[in-house]
Order: C-alpha cells, then sequence, then structure tokens
C-alpha cells in the first residue's frame, strides 16, 4: 500500500497564490509519474498537472502559464505551485500516484478562489 498525505489548499481571492504539496510513503518500488486532479461536486475528476521522475511536465490546457508542478525524487513529494489562481479553479484537489497497475490517491484538498 501507497499513502498519499496532502497539504496545502484553502481559500484566496482571484489573482492569489496557493501552494499543495504531497508526500508518498509506504510500498513504494518504482514511481514514474506523479500528479494532481480536481473535481468539483457533480463533474468528473480532471487532469491538472503530472511529471515524470525525470521532469517532464504535463499540464491542463486550463492551468498552462499559471501552475507549476514540482517533485523531489528523493524524499517522495510533489508539489503544485498555483498562481493567477480564478473563481473556475475551485475543487478538491486530489495528489495521483500510478504504480505497478494500482492507482493511489490522496484524500483530497479543497481550494477555494473567491471573486
Amino acid at each position: 500500500q501507497v499513502q498519499l498525505v496532502e497539504s496545502g489548499g484553502g481559500l484566496v481571492q482571484a489573482g492569489g497564490s496557493l501552494r499543495l504539496s504531497c508526500a508518498a510513503s509506504g510500498s513504494i518500488i518504482s514511481i514514474n509519474l506523479m500528479g494532481w486532479y480536481r473535481q468539483v461536486p457533480g463533474l468528473q475528476r480532471e487532469l491538472v498537472a503530472t511529471i515524470t521522475s525525470r521532469g517532464t511536465t504535463n499540464y491542463a490546457d486550463s492551468v498552462k502559464g499559471r501552475f507549476t508542478i514540482s517533485r523531489d525524487n528523493a524524499k517522495n513529494t510533489v508539489s503544485l505551485q498555483m498562481n493567477g489562481l480564478r473563481p473556475e479553479d475551485t475543487a478538491v484537489y486530489y495528489c495521483w500516484l500510478p504504480q505497478l497497475g494500482y492507482t493511489y490517491w490522496g484524500q483530497g484538498t479543497q481550494v477555494t478562489v473567491s471573486s
């Protein structure tokens, strides 16, 4: 089993910034991809950003140029720096880690952007 513990999130005004962090622990064998998804109630969970162990990143079009994903391979952590936040970024954000055919999720952290 792999455990993902998230921190960060909260309430911020439009245009503000927040930083999310996620630490992975447990049966970590081989991590290539890590990333973040988000979900609004009633909608499907959507990809926000991913990063490989070599640092290759992928972003949803809606967050490109505003969000930056990073990771520390030695500490098994992944972070998401969110700048220029918009009300439509309001969602529960989930840390994501696929490993050996399994998908692990964090507990989710609420991000609320007020207009």
